[in-house]
């Protein structure tokens, strides 16, 4: 079992979706979050003064899969993220100890869905 956390832009989000559902991938957290990269942040003008930008928008994407789906989630994640610009975000693949469906309390690979 893995556990996928993607950064991406949120103008990406729709495609990024669109292709996790081809994929067969429906569970999935989203949340909007801010921060940086290397592009640092963007100077915005505001009521006429340059104020230095230090963190962004950015759309959190969160995954629990099985084996099977690692691949599959990363390549839809990537490909509808990618614009080939700095600042398209990174993806995260961690091991999961363990997942337990509340409702019926199933354990493990039964569990994420």
């Amino acid at each position: 079992m893995k556990y996928i956390i993607a950064i991406i832009q949120p103008d990406r989000l729709d495609e990024v979706l669109e292709r996790l559902t081809a994929s067969k991938i429906d569970l999935v957290t989203v949340t909007s979050v801010m921060g940086r990269g290397r592009q640092g942040g963007i100077a915005q003008v505001y009521r006429s003064h340059k104020e230095a930008g230090t963190l962004l928008k950015k759309t959190k994407i969160e995954i629990a899969v099985n084996e099977d789906f690692v691949s599959l989630a990363i390549e839809a994640i990537a490909g509808g993220a990618r614009t080939g610009q700095i600042g398209d975000g990174k993806i995260f693949v961690l091991d999961m100890a363990e997942c337990i469906r509340i409702r019926t309390g199933e354990k493990g690979k039964v569990a994420i869905g």
